[in-house]
């Protein structure tokens, strides 16, 4: 039983190991923090968060991607958004939080689209491409998670490249950095089952 165990282990963290060297390899060159690095899209897809932790300290993780995003916008790279992120209760909206946050950066509001069933990085990049009809867009979030979005957009078809927002200090990011390590593992099961996003939908169209 012990060396069973003892196996089990080894295999799992061999495998996580395996899964983040896969994921930062292959997206290497698709991710900067470099605005005249991207090519122009229609789009910028930003992955969603709380503007504020649990503690109701503000969430620089929330504040650095919408920094980004407006800095992406008024240079022209995109001219739309899709705002995606979790609406899974009535009291916590991570999309309308976003638009909120982008339209005090000047920001028009007409050019803002909410995916509000962005639960996962998955049905969000999955979702761009289904329900918004982008094939080719911008992700917009911290170095670490767009390269596991560029991933997962890459195995099913999609043309994305990432948009670095600035990263919060390590320790501030601890927890976050640990649970995104094993995220990436997920990333490779969720491709073996073939996972779909939780929600689908009416298609929506960007004007």
């Amino acid at each position: 039983m012990v060396l069973f165990l003892l196996l089990f282990i080894t295999v799992v963290t061999l495998f996580s190991v395996y899964a983040n060297y896969k994921i930062e390899k292959s997206t290497q060159s698709f991710v900067t923090d470099k605005i005249e690095k991207l090519p122009n899209t229609k789009v910028a897809v930003v992955l969603g968060t709380s503007p504020n932790l649990k503690n109701g300290f503000q969430n620089y993780y929330f504040t650095y991607r919408i920094q980004a995003a407006a800095e992406l916008y008024k240079s022209g790279k995109v001219s739309h958004f899709i705002l995606s992120g979790d609406h899974g209760k009535k009291n916590y909206n991570e999309p309308e939080a976003m638009k909120l946050a982008l339209v005090k950066n000047g920001i028009p509001a007409n050019v803002i689209y909410l995916d509000y069933a962005g639960f996962r990085t998955l049905d969000s990049m999955i979702r761009a491409k289904e329900i918004f009809g982008q094939s080719k867009f911008i992700v917009v979030s911290q170095k670490f998670h767009n390269q596991r979005a560029i991933y997962i957009a890459k195995q099913n078809g999609i043309e994305v490249f990432g948009y670095n927002a600035k990263d919060v200090n390590k320790q501030m990011g601890f927890k976050t950095n640990v649970r995104e390590y094993f995220a990436r593992t997920k990333v490779f099961i969720d491709n073996w089952f073939s996972v779909k996003p939780k929600f689908l939908g009416e298609k929506i169209k960007i004007k």
